[in-house]
């Protein structure tokens, strides 16, 4: 236990599913904290991937810390979030103004689309002397290459990532401006993007992965053989340079013909 009057506090990126790729600093910290702040989908149950994947690398009773369940309702309601962001940063006030070492584990990395940004904006109204330190993780945007065997990025290329449910109205001037984009949580766009990249004849440049680094990985070369039931953990990686930073003169010829026509 940490005597100290202040405590600490450390949110800490756990990566996208394989439990190999913690971190060894993110393994230290959970092993040496008093708190592990551990969000839940359903209030009272429990059921967190982050902590699926932290218990798969250190087995729970290797773990002394105190579980302190955090529950972020599956809503775009700020009427709702709002609420809970607050009370997850309350609990973990207490902790740390306990003189506790509270580890916040998310999937991911704290600082890419992560509640953790919501958590510590209601931290600093609560807490403004408090500086946690961010550690960190493997984040789908890199792990989906690490599996499509297809690179992010090369010499002079450049590459965005978009929200997908978002990013579709501005994909004809984003594959004008960038080599490949990445379109997270892409699934239930699938049917309009694969429609969209048709027209354009740039199908054939889309790979879909699923659970990417899970046992339940899936990849799709052909975006029209994805599954309707495919939802979640999904990405699409849109690659429209060939490598050597070369586009392609028929892409090239599509891409800004498209983009012409429809031009936000």
């Amino acid at each position: 236990m940490n005597n100290n009057s202040a405590g600490q506090l450390f949110a800490v990126g756990v990566g996208t599913g394989d439990s190999e790729l913690l971190t060894l600093k993110a393994v230290r910290l959970l092993q040496q904290a008093d708190v592990i702040a551990i969000p839940e989908k359903t209030l009272g149950k429990g059921d967190s991937f982050a902590w699926q994947i932290v218990t798969g690398a250190i087995k729970e009773d290797e773990l002394a810390a105190e579980r302190c369940f955090l529950h972020f309702p599956m809503t775009r309601d700020a009427s709702v979030n709002v609420p809970a962001w607050r009370h997850a940063a309350l609990q973990i006030a207490d902790h740390v103004k306990a003189g506790k070492k509270v580890v916040f584990v998310t999937e991911g990395d704290p600082s890419v689309f992560s509640t953790w940004a919501y958590v510590q904006e209601e931290l600093c109204e609560l807490m403004p002397q408090l500086e946690p330190e961010i550690v960190p993780g493997i984040t789908s945007i890199t792990a989906i290459p690490s599996q499509t065997k297809i690179p992010l990025a090369d010499g002079q290329e450049r590459f965005c990532v978009v929200p997908a449910t978002y990013g579709m109205e501005c994909l004809p001037r984003l594959m004008v401006e960038f080599d490949t984009i990445m379109l997270i949580k892409a699934g239930r766009v699938i049917p309009e993007l694969t429609a969209m990249l048709e027209e354009m004849g740039l199908l054939d440049c889309a790979t879909y992965v699923s659970h990417a680094t899970m046992d339940k990985q899936e990849i799709y070369h052909d975006l029209r053989q994805v599954p309707a039931e495919h939802r979640y953990f999904s990405m699409v990686q849109l690659s429209i340079r060939s490598r050597r930073g070369i586009l392609r003169g028929s892409r090239q010829k599509s891409v800004s013909e498209w983009a012409g026509v429809n031009a936000l």
